[in-house]
């Protein structure tokens, strides 16, 4: 990989955050207003993302949209197709049998895994952390990259991670297009937890100068100047204070385990605005919001469009999205950080999603569920 390509993007990781709730706002704008259907439709990319149009030949149109489900979400920084991409958001979306409710799980991006061998790129395998998987299966000859095809390899991997055979959606979402949507949106309203300092931004918005030796990428902390701060209490934050008030991990009690807190509260605070009345009552702003996730997506629904699964899942709200935190521990050998590891308890959390037992799962585990969001 190319000096570009191993930076890691903070703001990409924000991207998979908001698929799901893209698929909520879908139904409950649909409902609402139904001539934005064709044109919400013809927005997104769909694409085959878990590399099943050779083994499905002809096109079959799958039987309707039924629980239980799980859809993978991964958000990726934009890069050209000759850099290789990396996922810096993984997220698993399981909805049960019932429909009336979903639950939302990260699998850390830093985390040590066994990724499977990849024909496609000649790929053998091997253990690496798991956000390498997308650009381990992406390769396409000349140079090139193709984020679909790295899609596929990361949907095998995390399969192989959780023991979920198969996903019934998944989309990809670029950084690009998930900040018009924060945008169109008119910002968010949320509560924050803890005293922030930016790393990135000054006050103003603007970005913090890097000091000149840090130019090779070398410094933990390459910035200096005046940081933007953000206070505990409930604020309604413009899109690029949100955006980096949530990507923030230095300087935090428990680093990217605050970080990660967040995210998931950016979550629910970001449904919460799609689907008030400031939104969905707003032809003009509904729009606008429609347009920007066409843009930020690629989507595969297994026979089914992105409207589709708008109405499939219509009946549901922030409310009812409950986010599951998994617990680890950084991996630390000889004073070097090595990637993360999960506790052995993951596995009887995995077992209860492919058995569609989660809910019975965190009432015996109580402390898997955010209770920060």
């Amino acid at each position: 990989m190319t000096k570009s390509s191993k930076r890691t993007p903070l703001w990409a990781r924000l991207c998979a955050i908001f698929g799901c709730v893209l698929m909520v706002v879908a139904g409950g704008a649909l409902v609402a207003q139904q001539v934005l259907v064709s044109r919400y439709a013809g927005a997104v990319e769909t694409q085959d993302l878990f590399g099943n149009a050779a083994a499905a030949g002809s096109e079959q149109k799958v039987s309707d949209i039924k629980g239980p489900l799980n859809i993978l979400l991964v958000g990726i920084d934009p890069r050209s197709d000759e850099q290789t991409p990396l996922s810096d958001s993984i997220i698993v979306a399981h909805i049960p049998a019932d429909m009336k409710q979903a639950y939302l799980f990260s699998i850390p991006r830093d985390l040590v895994v066994d990724i499977p061998p990849f024909a496609k790129t000649g790929f053998k395998g091997g253990r690496s952390k798991i956000n390498a998987a997308m650009g381990y299966g992406s390769a396409v000859g000349n140079g090139k990259h193709d984020v679909v095809q790295g899609f596929d390899l990361l949907a095998k991997t995390v399969g192989q991670l959780t023991g979920i055979p198969t996903f019934d959606a998944g989309a990809i979402i670029n950084f690009n297009g998930f900040k018009a949507i924060v945008e169109a949106m008119g910002g968010v309203t949320m509560t924050i937890d803890q005293n922030v300092k930016s790393e990135h931004l000054q006050p103003n918005g603007k970005p913090r100068p890097r000091l000149s030796r840090c130019a090779d990428n070398s410094c933990a902390h390459p910035y200096y100047g005046p940081q933007a701060e953000y206070k505990k209490g409930t604020y309604h934050l413009q899109a690029w204070q949100a955006l980096d008030y949530v990507r923030q991990r230095y300087g935090l009690p428990r680093g990217d385990y605050d970080r990660q807190r967040h995210q998931q509260q950016f979550i629910k605070a970001m449904a919460k605005q799609a689907l008030s009345k400031n939104v969905i009552t707003n032809p003009a702003k509904l729009d606008a919001v429609l347009k920007a996730a066409g843009k930020a997506l690629i989507f595969d629904g297994n026979g089914h469009s992105i409207v589709d699964w708008g109405f499939a899942m219509k009946n549901m709200r922030s409310d009812d999205m409950t986010l599951i935190k998994l617990p680890g521990n950084s991996i630390i050998d000889n004073g070097k950080y090595r990637g993360e590891e999960l506790d052995s308890s993951a596995k009887d959390f995995f077992a209860a999603v492919r058995q569609d037992q989660v809910r019975n799962f965190i009432f015996r585990n109580p402390e898997y569920i955010n209770t920060n969001s």
